[in-house]
């Protein structure tokens, strides 16, 4: 290759190898997430999954897929392994210690996994959440589940809806009246 190039590009041939390495390498990856992301969509219409099942897998395989280029190209810029298991065995080690004191957090992670294998409630649902007895809290559909917090869609007849972010560990400590039946609700 090097007895193609014009001389003035002879230095800069180890960059532009690497850069169109990492290129290729991120429109591999793209390709391959379209590829997983169309297969995950014949599995769930063949199979009828969890729209929370969908959305887990989807976020899963992107997290795998640009992981994996994003420490190819960490590589190709000369980061060593060492280094990186280094800093993120210490980031790991912090992060827990972070964790450990902050019981809410670890509280509503807890309730969050509770919330994905018993599925009280699914995306799409209608929930309210009751303060005590038959007193109303606060109600709406629930767009999406995360590790912390549940965001739920408050509508109101007179004005813009609204979005809430709701601890899960509030759903283990109060009542909920769930209507099920929206759009992605699975049976």
């Amino acid at each position: 290759m090097k007895d193609y190039l014009p001389d003035w590009a002879q230095p800069w041939l180890e960059l532009i190898t690497g850069g169109l390495q990492i290129a290729l390498v991120v429109l591999i990856a793209i390709l391959v997430r379209a590829l997983v992301l169309r297969l995950i969509s014949r599995v769930v219409q063949r199979h009828s999954l969890p729209l929370e099942l969908i959305v887990g897998g989807r976020r899963f395989s992107t997290f795998l897929i640009f992981g994996g280029v994003l420490l190819f190209v960490l590589d190709r810029f000369g980061v060593s392994s060492t280094v990186l298991w280094t800093a993120i065995t210490g980031f790991a080690t912090v992060a827990a210690v972070a964790f450990f004191a902050a019981w809410s957090v670890l509280s509503n992670i807890f309730c969050s996994v509770l919330i994905y294998t018993t599925r009280p409630f699914r995306l799409h649902d209608h929930i309210e959440i009751l303060e005590s007895g038959d007193k109303a809290g606060f109600s709406g559909e629930v767009l999406d589940i995360h590790l912390i917090h549940t965001t739920l869609r408050e509508t109101f007849p007179d004005k813009e809806p609204s979005l809430l972010q709701v601890p899960n560990s509030l759903f283990f400590q109060r009542m909920v009246r769930v209507k099920t039946g929206g759009a992605g609700a699975a049976g």
